[in-house]
């Protein structure tokens, strides 16, 4: 079946470097339409919500939202054409036409509101962190093992055609072998309250420094770190405001991760081989445009059909591709964004809050 605008979006992307692949397109239509519900009516879920829209309608649904506000969950509703709105979150997990839910709901919800759709039996993608630490992620990837059911951490970056083309090409060796990771991530976010307080799980790293962590995995595929050595200063609410990180691994190789929420960073990145390197302008974290070896490469994103919060926020489109994909596939996890990933994330995010000293309540339920 002809998509609509299938072969203008193929003239955005221009030739990719040998091996880079190109912008992977809508598949064509097959089976019936992934019915999404989404949890929480914010900022974040607004441009989940927009970012569907980007997708051919018979491959991807959104039947239903849920806010702990009814209200809020019905403007909403109205804003984005769906169906039905709940003012709870237990009426959208036994909603027997939703297949898979989009959970958008502040840090120390992820656990109590992950479990309650898992444990009803429900495939979720839930926004990064995947959990406040590695106890709360590993008890999610648990109880998705033992129902059955699709678990995955929203870690967008990843998903985005250059991420799966620098994946490809250090595969290749188009740079060799990598020896440094420099990432920055940050900008003037202390007047959001969630971000500076404790109770609301905020902070640097939970928020924005977890990209750059879960970038330097993604590069070295999977690896640990054979040290991590945190440095930053803490907002008065004990939250981390400033922080960088250096994880080392063997073979003379090293990330370094520098994390705010109180300066604008450059917001850009850079993988260095001992061939050549990759450079990721801002916003490196949800990336159109790549520089491989001097040669530069892009993959615009579809215009959004209404406002976005976040930038280049219809990039969250290829996280709900893959998802679809993986239900396809009766995938129980991703192999692009593994349980396992999330939790090596996890504990190293442990680690630099450790070190910093910024402690949460989760912390003593482990």
């Amino acid at each position: 079946m002809h998509q609509p605008g299938l072969e203008q979006e193929r003239r955005r992307c221009p030739p990719r470097p040998p091996g880079a692949g190109t912008c992977p397109q809508p598949s064509p239509p097959r089976a019936m339409a992934t019915r999404w519900g989404i949890c929480s009516a914010g900022r974040i879920s607004h441009d989940f919500l927009v970012a569907l829209k980007t997708l051919p309608a018979t491959e991807h649904k959104a039947v239903a939202i849920a806010a702990r506000d009814l209200a809020r969950a019905q403007e909403y509703a109205q804003k984005h054409g769906i169906p039905r709105a709940y003012g709870s979150y237990e009426e959208l997990a036994q909603d027997p036409d939703v297949d898979v839910v989009y959970v958008g709901v502040i840090n120390p919800e992820h656990l109590p509101v992950g479990r309650l759709f898992l444990g009803a039996g429900k495939h979720v993608l839930l926004e990064k962190p995947l959990g406040m630490n590695t106890a709360e992620v590993r008890q999610l990837a648990q109880l998705a093992q033992s129902q059955g059911v699709f678990l995955m951490e929203a870690f967008w970056t990843r998903f985005f055609p250059i991420s799966e083309q620098i994946r490809r090409l250090l595969a290749q060796g188009a740079v060799g072998e990598v020896k440094l990771i420099s990432v920055t991530v940050g900008h003037p976010m202390e007047n959001i309250h969630r971000l500076v307080e404790k109770k609301l799980g905020g902070g640097a790293i939970l928020d924005v420094g977890c990209y750059g962590i879960q970038f330097a995995s993604m590069v070295l595929a999977g690896e640990r770190p054979e040290s991590i050595v945190a440095s930053g200063f803490l907002y008065p609410s004990g939250v981390d405001e400033t922080t960088s990180v250096i994880l080392k691994y063997a073979g003379k190789r090293q990330a370094v991760v520098s994390c705010t929420m109180s300066v604008e960073l450059p917001n850009q990145a850079w993988v260095c081989g001992t061939k050549g390197s990759i450079e990721l302008p801002a916003p490196w974290y949800a990336p159109t445009t790549m520089i491989v070896n001097h040669q530069r490469h892009e993959c615009p994103l579809p215009p959004p059909p209404q406002p976005v919060n976040f930038s280049n926020g219809t990039g969250m489109r290829y996280e709900a591709q893959h998802v679809r994909e993986c239900l396809l596939r009766g995938l129980k996890e991703s192999p692009i964004m593994s349980l396992a990933d999330s939790e090596l994330v996890a504990s190293i995010m442990d680690t630099v809050r450790q070190q910093l000293g910024v402690t949460f309540s989760e912390d003593q339920q482990g």
